[in-house]
């Protein structure tokens, strides 16, 4: 396979050749044809654009320019972040107001305000790129005004007087892949040139790896007992498929135990109780779900799989509450160790987990039962199931210890682990395993609760409750959930439930925002971008059966039009 081959490839993974509607005249230069009404984009011709627009980008940064960044896709906003942390460029947001540019020294009268304010942008920018131009139309606008060269991701659709003031077009689709190639493109071409002038100057400069919270780790290392060690990732698909074999699935069961830390209070959503207690389909709770979905897997192949839950001393109570319920399954609950610091207690992780259950002599149990694998579940994951392939790799290959990871946007997050039974009990405390082995599996096994927008995606009709799994809803056709933003006044899990009648239908959902003191009937329906603002000392209240379309609300009577 030629570079070229491969690089275009690359292009078509991102989606990057699939118009959203019929080409306009002047846009059939880039087309290859259409399809369904849809215009099929030329790879060959975006991928020219692409390296005269980044050839442009690097032009101007080897002499230090001025970027500014636009773009108003929320989904997308964390990729352009890290881009602009990691090429060291300042991004001015005053162009989220108009004549940022053209009247950046003229005092501007807003709507609500006797006072006036001076829009002072910082600098006057080299180059302006967009990354969603037919939403922007009024920054292109400016920066034409001003012969400020434009760089931007241009629509089948865009009017031929936008498309025009573009210097420098890119036609593609703006998914979410493409831009984060677009994205990686411009760091690394900024960052070259970085280098290039700093090595003229004496200078090292020093690339800095995105990371993104606590959690998230770049994709080639991983920190085990205060080292870096090198990661060896697996692409799921690379992976022996497991046998179809019941009498074989079994076996491999038998040698299994599941372990949940459940220390993960639920106070960040006002909920007095762990995490795992908050309700999330059908009046099961998320350790109910785990709970069931062990049990069939139990009775579907005969085996039997415990499961442990590692409790803390706040949510070891509530937690014997909800496995009084489950009495007729296997499930064991442990008071894990709490370590002590300045005699403040410290939350552990998986590591003083299983040093725990060695502590404990569970262990020990487990192995004369002929347990050899322990997984362990995160403990926020509604996803969590036992992943046969998975199992069949590891116990196949002997490994240790093995990392389930999600990588988005070059960075891991860890998921489930997988460890050796024996490696934990006949290891010194001090260093538990080697350098470890981590498998990437597919976003659709994250499913993360961390506040009650959340719950409104798994409450809602996208999703379904069958044998312990949420399963989502075939009638979606976006394979992406839809983003929620909900305000403070939802925040706590209480005032959640009680201003909604019923949970809104979502599957045609896109983006939801709500702010301030909104309360919702029963039957309502939600589709494409919908935003609701009830402004201070103001209540907007959505009609039962009410269907809102691509609709923005600022009061009650928007409703009514």
């Amino acid at each position: 396979m030629t570079i070229h081959s491969a690089v275009i490839q690359k292009l078509l993974r991102t989606n990057a050749h699939l118009g959203r509607r019929v080409a306009e005249n002047h846009f059939k230069i880039y087309t290859y044809g259409s399809r369904n009404g849809l215009t099929i984009i030329d790879s060959d011709k975006t991928l020219v654009c692409l390296r005269s627009a980044c050839n442009f980008i690097g032009h101007l940064a080897s002499q230090n320019a001025r970027f500014l960044f636009v773009n108003t896709n929320p989904v997308v906003d964390e990729i352009i972040e890290q881009m602009i942390i990691n090429t060291g460029c300042k991004n001015d947001t005053s162009w989220r107001l108009g004549g940022f540019l053209t009247n950046r020294f003229s005092p501007k009268r807003f709507r609500s305000r006797n006072q006036k304010f001076n829009l002072t942008s910082v600098n006057r920018p080299d180059c302006v790129v967009i990354f969603d131009t037919e939403r922007k139309s009024s920054v292109i606008l400016e920066a034409t005004r001003l012969q400020i060269p434009i760089v931007g991701l241009v629509d089948p659709s865009m009017p031929l007087e936008t498309f025009k003031k573009i210097t420098y077009p890119v036609p593609a689709n703006d998914s979410v892949q493409f831009v984060y190639l677009f994205c990686n493109l411009i760091t690394k071409t900024i960052q070259y040139e970085q280098k290039k002038l700093a090595a003229a100057k004496g200078n090292v400069v020093k690339e800095v790896e995105p990371k993104i919270g606590e959690a998230a780790l770049p994709a080639g290392t991983i920190k085990i007992d205060g080292v870096n060690d090198e990661l060896t990732v697996l692409p799921y698909e690379g992976l022996s498929p497991a046998s179809d074999d019941p009498t074989e699935i079994k076996e491999l069961l038998e040698k299994l135990v599941v372990v949940k830390i459940n220390d993960n209070k639920g106070t960040k959503m006002g909920f007095d109780g762990p995490k795992s207690a908050i309700e999330i389909a059908n009046g099961l709770t998320s350790l109910d779900l785990l709970a069931n979905y062990i049990e069939v897997l139990n009775s579907k192949y005969g085996c039997n799989v415990p499961l442990l839950l590692m409790n803390d001393d706040s949510t070891h109570d509530e937690t014997l509450k909800i496995v009084e319920k489950q009495s007729n399954k296997n499930i064991i609950c442990l008071v894990k160790d709490q370590h002590q610091e300045n005699d403040v207690k410290i939350a552990f992780d998986q590591r003083e987990a299983l040093l725990s259950l060695k502590k404990s002599g569970k262990l020990d149990d487990l192995l004369s039962q002929g347990k050899e694998f322990i997984l362990m579940l995160n403990s926020d994951n509604l996803a969590e199931v036992v992943d046969l392939n998975i199992l069949n790799h590891v116990i196949k290959n002997k490994i240790k210890y093995c990392m389930e990871i999600e990588e988005r946007f070059r960075i891991a997050t860890t998921m489930n682990t997988w460890v050796n039974i024996n490696t934990i009990a006949n290891h010194p405390e001090t260093k538990l395993f080697g350098p470890p082995i981590a498998i990437t599996i597919p976003v659709s096994q994250n499913l993360p609760v961390e506040d009650t927008s959340d719950l409104l995606v798994f409450k809602s009709d996208l999703y379904t409750c069958d044998k312990g799994i949420l399963i989502r809803n075939d009638a979606r056709i976006n394979p992406a959930n839809p983003i929620i933003e909900l305000g403070p006044e939802f925040e706590k899990v209480a005032d959640f439930e009680s201003r909604f009648k019923s949970i809104p239908s979502i599957i045609d959902l896109d983006i939801l925002k709500v702010s301030g003191d909104v309360w919702f009937g029963s039957g309502v329906i939600l589709k494409g971008l919908v935003s609701i603002n009830a402004r201070p000392g103001e209540k907007i209240v959505i009609p039962d059966g009410a269907v809102l379309d691509n609709k923005s609300i600022d009061d009650q009577q928007d409703l009514s039009e």
